[in-house]
Parts: C-alpha cells; structure tokens; sequence
C-alpha cells in the first residue's frame, strides 16, 4: 500500500501541532514568570494598542474577534482581569450602550514585563519546532510575517 500525499487534512494538522505546541510553551513561560495567561496576555495587548483616534477603541465584540474566544469567555476574562486590577470598563461617551475596556497603569506595567518573557518563550518555541520536519515550513512562514523593528532615529 502506498501512501497518500499529503493533503489538506495534514496540513491542517501540522498547523494545529505547531499552534499547540507554541501556545503551550508560552503559556508556562508566561504563568511561572508573571501568573499570566496566554490569552490574558493576548487581550492585555490588543487593548494596549487603542489609541483616540476613528476605531481606536474596543467593544467587546471587536476583543473576542482579535483574541479568538467567544463574547462569553471574553467577558469572564475581562472581568478576571479587571479583578485584579490590570483592566477597566467605561462606557462609549457617544453611545452609552457600548462599553469599552482600557489597560490600566498596573496592566501596562504587567505587559511590559511580561513581554519579553512571550517573545523569548515564542523564539524557544520556533526553534524547537523547526527541528520537525513537517514543521519546519510552518515555522518559517511565521518568521516571514515578522515585522522589523523600525531603525533607530537621531
């Protein structure tokens, strides 16, 4: 019996192994350094970067789409975090039925520390899964999307 080639289905699977595998790194790095989930982290970052410009605010509905949960899990860990003093709500100054989440000095300064611990866990993690043969291309489209640090100015 010969085998098949490879198809849709594995690379589907390839892909799920490598998300599975970065994800899991990062999240021990991140919960023994900082007591910070990866989606913690996630949601601390997406809303790090609002801004007051047209769309530089969240609605709930808007987090669960960047971090990847549903409005239920999303709002669980807002309110977690929001606990704990890393978030807090407001409501939309122009339409009091929305109500957004900023980043409080506290979780900034969390995020901060926390970063370089994500990026050197999420490096380990490459490295590692470059070693698989079935994973080395998966892992070398995502060093593709990394964007350079912009140049130093002066």
């Amino acid at each position: 019996m010969t085998r098949p080639q490879p198809g849709l289905a594995q690379g589907w699977c390839a892909l799920s192994a490598l998300h599975g595998r970065i994800e899991s790194h990062v999240e021990r790095a991140l919960q023994a350094a900082h007591e910070l989930s990866v989606r913690e982290f996630s949601v601390l970052d997406v809303l790090s970067a609002q801004h007051d410009g047209e769309g530089g605010h969240f609605r709930m509905h808007e987090l669960s789409d960047a971090v990847v949960l549903s409005q239920s899990a999303t709002t669980r860990l807002v309110t977690r975090l929001e606990e704990r003093g890393l978030l807090t709500r407001y409501l939309c100054a122009t339409d009091r039925r929305g109500i957004y989440t900023d980043v409080t000095p506290a979780g900034l300064a969390l995020l901060e520390r926390a970063r370089p611990v994500n990026d050197a866990a999420l490096r380990e993690a490459l490295a590692a899964a470059e070693q698989r043969a079935e994973l080395a291309p998966l892992v070398a489209a995502v060093r593709d999307l990394e964007v350079p640090a912009p140049a130093p100015t002066g």
